[in-house]
């Protein structure tokens, strides 16, 4: 029996945003920005819900979702309200979702369109579309199809090699394409990407990617359009890791991540990549080869760095 494999072709740009995300995701998992800092958390949940929400035509303001999350009584449209409710609902149980589960999948749909819509945790039993505006861009799966398509697609994700960068991209694209649910596949699309990224890097359950998507909503349905008209998610996969990696340099930024010396930025760089080579590590941050070695001896000497093995086909170990 073949499986399914999502027509996907890579390119340069994205091997080299992929490594540079990485990279990224490094310094952050490392300094624990996130996770240290509760303050940045809640203020990053409530970016994310108040962008993926405005980007399905929510009229809360970022104030107004702020206070209904705080419980606070907001003079709103009642289902906007209610959105925000499910929202804040689900994402605060993310950590207990199988981003490979189908179920989960329909459980996270469930809570996140309660007392919404009439088929709430349930596939769509007629026809939809994705929209932009008032412009219909794409008809979905035909629905009697769209239950085989979904198992088919989650097979491919828990089985695929591909680096969860790009996975996690390509799921979403294959996501809004297929359109699954008679509402609130975009919402649930997104919510479904950082889970993937979060299985990959925990950070990333507080990263608002949806508000680099909400802030460049003309880019995204474009790039959705041409993978469409290609066959082909990588224009998708293509924007979506430049917009991940215009929120991690945000986050590092505001945040304050810095590494003050030199000897910091190679231990930095060591925790990330142990098997790195000295001359690596020179090129990567433009010094040479003699000063990173001298760094090494030091760190080695004050008991900070361990070599295990050879020098070729050895890694370093930081205490």
């Amino acid at each position: 029996m073949e499986h399914y494999e999502p027509p996907f072709t890579i390119n340069e740009d994205i091997i080299n945003l992929t490594a540079e995300i990485a990279e990224l995701s490094g310094i952050l998992s490392i300094s624990d920005t996130l996770s240290s800092n509760p303050v940045l958390r809640r203020e990053n949940r409530i970016r994310t819900i108040h962008s993926s929400l405005a980007i399905e035509n929510n009229t809360l303001s970022i104030d107004q979702v702020t206070a209904v999350i705080g419980g606070k009584r907001v003079l709103a449209p009642p289902d906007d309200i209610k959105e925000v409710q499910n929202a804040y609902e689900i994402y605060n149980q993310m950590d207990r979702l199988n981003p490979y589960s189908l179920d989960d999948l329909l459980y996270a749909h469930r809570i996140m369109t309660q007392d919404l819509i009439k088929e709430s945790g349930r596939f769509r039993s007629g026809n939809a579309g994705v929209y932009a505006g008032q412009s219909l861009i794409h008809a979905g799966t035909p629905a009697a199809y769209v239950p085989s398509v979904m198992h088919d697609l989650f097979d491919w994700l828990k089985n695929s090699s591909l680096h969860p960068l790009i996975k996690s991209c390509i799921f979403h694209y294959e996501f809004e394409y297929i359109h699954p649910f008679a509402d609130g596949n975009g919402r649930t699309g997104r919510l479904w990407h950082t889970l993937i990224l979060s299985k990959w890097k925990p950070f990333f359950s507080w990263v608002p990617i949806e508000t680099l998507i909400h802030d460049h909503q003309e880019d995204y349905y474009k790039a959705l359009n041409e993978s469409n008209n290609r066959t082909d998610s990588a224009p998708f996969v293509n924007l979506m890791l430049e917009l991940i990696k215009q929120i991690l340099l945000e986050i590092q930024n505001t945040s304050n991540v810095s590494i003050e010396s030199l000897s910091d930025k190679v231990l930095l760089i060591i925790k990330t990549h142990p098997t790195y080579s000295a001359n690596k590590i020179a090129s990567m941050l433009g010094i040479s080869n003699r000063q990173v070695e001298r760094i090494i001896k030091k760190l080695r000497e004050s008991g900070v760095l361990i070599r295990h093995g050879a020098t070729k086909g050895g890694y370093w170990e930081v205490i």
